[in-house]
């Protein structure tokens, strides 16, 4: 299925783009996730696992467990602090 995929903040720096449309075999977002880091395989990958990353589906936050639905727009973007 195809997805839109929106990155933010420093996520949007390390990946070089601020979205894209991509065509995934993922059914969940953890492994559209996981399918990301692979396509770019390096030691300091934005997406990896381990790394701090929160996730929205259609402008919603939510888990990795979440399923994709066809055409959905996904976010990636780093935990925000205040101060």
């Amino acid at each position: 299925m195809q997805v839109q995929i929106k990155y933010f903040a420093s996520i949007r720096e390390a990946m070089g783009c601020d979205s894209e449309r991509w065509e995934t075999s993922a059914a969940t977002l953890g492994e559209l996730r996981q399918a990301l880091t692979q396509r770019d395989a390096r030691d300091d990958h934005p997406l990896a696992a381990g790394r701090a990353v929160r996730i929205a589906l259609d402008h919603l936050m939510c888990e990795e467990d979440v399923l994709l639905t066809p055409g959905c727009e996904v976010a990636f973007f780093p935990p925000v602090t205040g101060g």
